[in-house]
């Protein structure tokens, strides 16, 4: 069966239009520039009447990885991403992409085609109350029951997106739906009415919360009195762009600061002021922290003691207020993190202090940072083969350094390679570290790898992945080749997760103890044949001398490719949780 593309007829109101092609004209009309996503019915024209009005489609294997590029293309560019999928299980599939967009509060739509409205509960082909399913995962679920629906549904679904806290929306297209049609005519009276209710929508988001002007005067008093201030930020902070108003902040106050993993490179990690090196230190003895675009959860131990104060009074900085409900700060400012650092700004302008460095909690901060950062160089610098995760990182990290501006947008998946990749790599300039996220997801690599090349064309993208999370996506190392994405791999392979087997001798017992343990992966595994299958380039190394070549050749080629390094399979160890020690 194929699907139906119902070309342009002529009615007495003039050329007809099916759902497929509303669809796209109502994306292309909104805004909408990539799609991502994996055809079939009842969803194949909708693609292909995309891509011809403009619109970059970009086809995955499975919607799970085409569901990570969507919701990572939405952090990287302030749009929402959009994910296109089949009905039922491929919707199922989707649900990944979305609900990590959700998690981690990154603006993306989910777009399924659903099956025949009047064969719904009849058993139809890939039948699934889709609406329901997505309901735990998405801020809005809406469903087209008529063509005529089409461009409103569109709107609504992307303008909730990345309303107040960005998210997950779905919407639902039935099969008949698709196949109707409408003259263009009245398509384009609905298509215009929905590109206005989007632009009523935007205005009445567009403000800053209900921060007022004596909660900004009682945040910068709180800053101004404390003996210990920390300025800390997440990618709450990076996605609204807060960047320039962050650096005012710091270089005016001179409060040291700490970003969490993915707010890193809002300021330079190199800063004087930077405090990751000192983190225990910093989050244990601060007496005021204010906390911009990053929530008190697991990532920052949920703000509480040992691990903080006992009376650290928290300033929170975010747009939803519900998050700040929960938290029950010392005070709460509700709006987008760039506009209350402004009005912050402003309010220190008119009454300026500044620590300076010689201020002994800033001292204290320098310090310690300096202290571990030596101690981390002694480490470095050895060159350790068989390697182990320090030494190929460090060479990493250097030629990642070496590109120069636009810096490389740096993406970190893996339990051992996350972990050390997260204390060693550099990040230099904003919304270039993409990690596990606030779920601490595996399998998200390649999809945002795919995203950060779409996005952000002019720099290339670097994926420090550990074997077992690359394993999660690996094939579409294809779909790097098909569009020749400026993406390097490069595979920690350790032969496993954490890198091998790792089980005791009482562990190795039953009538089965003669299988794999359940780390084990195949020891040695090539990696590099995988892209070689599909014309890309393929690099096995297991020496610094050769890690560096590969890595100067592949840098300078911008071509797709992946490095395979052959790691000790006992340099690891097994790591759920960050574990911080400095």
């Amino acid at each position: 069966m194929a699907d139906l593309d119902l070309k342009p007829q002529n009615s007495q109101n003039g050329p007809e239009l099916d759902g497929n092609q509303l669809v796209a004209k109502s994306l292309s009309r909104l805004g909408v520039t990539h799609m991502f996503g994996v055809v079939g019915i009842p969803v194949t024209s909708v693609a292909t009447r995309a891509v011809s009005l403009g619109i970059r489609f970009i086809a995955f294997h499975n919607e799970q990885s085409a569901g990570y590029a969507a919701s990572a293309f939405g952090y990287l560019t302030g749009r929402p991403g959009v994910l296109l999928t089949v009905s039922a299980p491929g919707c199922v599939h989707g649900l990944a992409g979305l609900s990590n967009g959700m998690a981690n509060t990154w603006p993306i739509v989910m777009i399924s085609g659903s099956c025949d409205q009047k064969d719904a509960g009849r058993g139809d082909f890939q039948e699934l109350d889709q609406i329901e399913a997505v309901k735990p995962f998405s801020k809005l679920s809406v469903k087209a029951r008529d063509i005529k629906e089409i461009p409103d549904c569109v709107a609504k679904v992307l303008e909730r997106a990345v309303s107040g806290r960005p998210g997950g929306c779905y919407l639902d297209l039935p099969t008949d739906v698709l196949h109707q049609t409408i003259s263009e005519s009245e398509a384009e009276k609905f298509l215009t009415a929905a590109a206005e209710e989007q632009s009523q929508l935007q205005k009445l988001s567009s403000g800053i919360g209900n921060v007022v002007s004596s909660d900004v005067e009682r945040a910068v008093s709180l800053l101004g009195e404390a003996h210990r201030p920390l300025i800390v930020f997440g990618k709450g902070a990076a996605y609204a762009r807060a960047e320039d108003e962050l650096k005012k902040l710091v270089e005016t106050t001179g409060i040291p600061f700490l970003p969490t993993p993915m707010g890193k490179g809002l300021l330079p990690d190199t800063h004087d002021l930077a405090a990751t090196a000192a983190r225990s230190l910093a989050i244990g003895k601060c007496d005021v922290a204010i906390v911009v675009g990053a929530r008190l959860n697991w990532l920052l131990h949920f703000g509480e003691p040992p691990k903080w104060s006992k009376d650290v009074k928290f300033i929170l900085v975010d747009i939803d207020k519900e998050e700040i409900d929960l938290r029950k700060p010392e005070l709460g400012l509700v709006g987008d993190a760039k506009k209350v650092l402004e009005m912050i700004n402003k309010e220190i302008k008119d009454d300026p202090f500044c620590l300076g460095k010689s201020h002994p909690w800033v001292e204290a901060i320098s310090t310690k940072a300096r202290e571990n950062v030596s101690k981390m160089e002694a480490q470095l610098v050895k060159d350790v083969v068989p390697f182990n995760f320090t030494t190929p990182m460090r060479i990493i990290k250097d030629a990642i350094l070496g590109v120069g501006s636009p810096a490389p947008i740096v993406v970190s998946e893996g339990a051992n390679t996350m972990d050390v990749g997260r204390a060693v790599l550099v990040q230099t300039e904003p919304r270039t570290r993409l990690d596990a996220g606030t779920w601490g997801t595996m399998g998200v690599g390649l999809g945002y790898c795919i995203a950060a090349a779409v996005a952000s064309p002019d720099r290339l993208v670097v994926a420090v992945e550990g074997d077992s999370g690359f394993g999660f996506s690996a094939i579409e190392v294809e779909t790097l080749v098909r569009y020749q994405l400026p993406v390097v791999v490069i595979v920690f392979n350790n032969g496993g997760v954490y890198g091998g087997d790792r089980r005791s001798p009482d562990e190795i017992t039953g009538p089965h103890k003669d299988d794999p343990a359940p780390t084990s992966f195949v020891p040695g595994a090539g990696y590099h044949i995988l892209i070689e299958a599909f014309g890309g380039k393929g690099y096995l190394v297991g020496t610094p001398e050769e890690l560096k070549s590969a890595l100067a050749e592949s840098f300078a080629a911008r071509k797709p490719a992946v490095i395979n390094v052959i790691i000790d399979p006992y340099a690891g160890s097994e790591s759920g949780r960050m574990q911080h020690k400095n």
